[in-house]
Order: C-alpha cells, then sequence, then structure tokens
C-alpha cells in the first residue's frame, strides 16, 4: 500500500437526538469520493473515536466500506493506550474490511521511546493490518521522535506516519526516511502544502471534510512541484485553517457540517461551538461554497 495525496479524517455525524446519522455519513462519504478524495480515517480523533460504543464504531466502518467499494483506501484508527487492545481492535477493523490501520501514539499513558517501539513492532508484527503511525503530541502527551521512527520504517507492515507537529525541522527529519514503502503524511492542514512542497506524500486532513475538491486540487499542486499556484490556493484556504481553530476539533469543522445539512452535533464532553464563533462559522460556510465553486469550475474550464 502506498497512501498519497488528499485524505480525509472523517467527522462523525450524529442526528439531533445524538445518535449515529447514517445517511448523513452516507453522504459525507460521497462528497469525498466526488470531490476526489485519496482515501478516508474512519473513528480517528475528528471522527469521535473516544465517544463511539464498540456497535457503532463497527457500523461506520462498515458502512464506508461497503459505500466505497475499494475505490480508495479506507483507514480506521485503533490506537489505544494498552499495546494488546490495540492489537484487539485492529484485528476487529481487518476483519470488517479496513485496508489500514491508523495507530496513534498511547495516549495518556507517556511511553519510552523504546516503549514506542516495542508497542509498533507488536502490532505490526500481528499482521493484522498495514500500520500507518500517527504522531500528535498535543493530544497524547506523547511525541514519536525521528529517530524511533527510523527503527520502525523498515518493518514490513508499517508503511507510513502522518506527523501533526508542523516544524519544518520535523517534516525534514521524517522526509529522510521516506522510501517507496514507508510515506510520509503531514497531519496539520496549515502546513501541509508547505511539506508537500518539501516532498511530503500527502495530507490527512480535517478541513477536506468540508472542501474535498479544494483539497484535492492543493495536494494535486503542491505534489506536481507547481509552488506558485500551490501557494496561491493555499492562501485562500488559509481563513478556513483559521476557524478550524477556534476551539478544540472537531468542534468547528462539525459547526459547519451542520450548516451543510450534515449532522447536528457531538457528544459530550465536546460542546457545540461557542457563540462567539458562530459569525465565524457562518463565514467558513460561505468561503467553502466559494471554494468549492471555484474549484470545480476550474477543473471543468
Amino acid at each position: 500500500m502506498r497512501l498519497s495525496g488528499s485524505i480525509t479524517a472523517l467527522a462523525t455525524p450524529f442526528d439531533a437526538a445524538g445518535e449515529l446519522d447514517l445517511d448523513a455519513w452516507r453522504a459525507l462519504l460521497a462528497a469525498q469520493l466526488d470531490g476526489g478524495t485519496q482515501a478516508v480515517v474512519v473513528a480517528g480523533s475528528t471522527g469521535e473515536a473516544a465517544a463511539l460504543h464498540d456497535p457503532e464504531y463497527d457500523t461506520l466502518l462498515r458502512t464506508a466500506v461497503e459505500q466505497i467499494a475499494g475505490r480508495v483506501p479506507v483507514l480506521a484508527g485503533t490506537g489505544l493506550s494498552n499495546t494488546a487492545k490495540t492489537i484487539e481492535l485492529t484485528r476487529r477493523v481487518a476483519a470488517l474490511g479496513a485496508d489500514a490501520a491508523l495507530v496513534v501514539t498511547p495516549p495518556y499513558v507517556r511511553p519510552t521511546q523504546a516503549g514506542l517501539v516495542a508497542h509498533y513492532r507488536a502490532i505490526a508484527d500481528d499482521g493484522a493490518l498495514p500500520l500507518v503511525l500517527y504522531n500528535v503530541p498535543g493530544r497524547t502527551g506523547c511525541d514519536l521522535l525521528p529517530e524511533t521512527v527510523a527503527q520502525l520504517a523498515g518493518h514490513p507492515r508499517i508503511v507510513g506516519i502522518k506527523e501533526a507537529r508542523s516544524e519544518p525541522e520535523r517534516m525534514s527529519a521524517l522526509l529522510a526516511l521516506q522510501d517507496a514503502g514507508f510515506a510520509v503524511l503531514s497531519g496539520d492542514d496549515p502546513t501541509a502544502c508547505r511539506a508537500m512542497l518539501a516532498g511530503a506524500d500527502g495530507i490527512v486532513s480535517v478541513a477536506s471534510n468540508l472542501v474535498p475538491a479544494s483539497f484535492r486540487r492543493l495536494a494535486d499542486l503542491a505534489r506536481a512541484g507547481r509552488r506558485d499556484e500551490a501557494l496561491a490556493w493555499d492562501a485562500r484556504l488559509a481563513p478556513l485553517y483559521d476557524f478550524l481553530g477556534v476551539e478544540s476539533n472537531p468542534i468547528p469543522v462539525k459547526a459547519v457540517l451542520a450548516r451543510q445539512g450534515v449532522g447536528h452535533g457531538l457528544r459530550l464532553p465536546l460542546t457545540a461551538l461557542s457563540a462567539a464563533h458562530q459569525d465565524a462559522a457562518a463565514s467558513a460556510h460561505a468561503l467553502v461554497r466559494e471554494l468549492e465553486h471555484d474549484c470545480r469550475a476550474t477543473l471543468a474550464a
């Protein structure tokens, strides 16, 4: 498996009663395919995985696998705080048809770098699915260092990393490990264009829930080395990045999805976007429509 381009970390739609909204889920999946998204992540942090009951998780993944029907890879978030539980969940999603597992560093427990090597090797050795490492220390309290990634990148079942740290030095260190069997993916929307221009294989994006065609265009331009065009398009996306950071993810993205008619809210302890940001949400919604219209018009020309 070689992951590249625009990959969406999908939000999970709920209905007005707080239950899974499978009609909205199917609409979100359809919009992603129509917009050219090149892979999707089900039940990651953007998908509120921690708030899902096991049968809900399985329903989301099964529905995605059935609807996507092999057109793009389906990744499932399986990273938990314990290695044995992560292996068990990874086996489960393999049986449900996932193509790969996105495995975040173990949240809260803060293992050593040696512990991270042992953790990921144990999951990969189990062999249920190809693994994509995921480093997001702002959420987990654990930083997967490049020298540790170097010890893992040669494993035949470890196929890439999603790196959410934004520093150019971090991306540069990881790009030195990139090869035909190990993809380097940005996990930070505001710096993804810079990362791809530097050679990253793609982006696992939150914003692409809202602007799938626009993110596919950004990835295509940046990965083709069309620097000026990529930077110009990224500049148009910048106000959306700013809005998506006003409160904890996925609160802002779900506020705009709700304006698009895709889902109604979140599960506690996440709460609805505060009143102070509702005008910004309206502006973001208008920008989303403008960007997707302009992107599709460009493609049709």
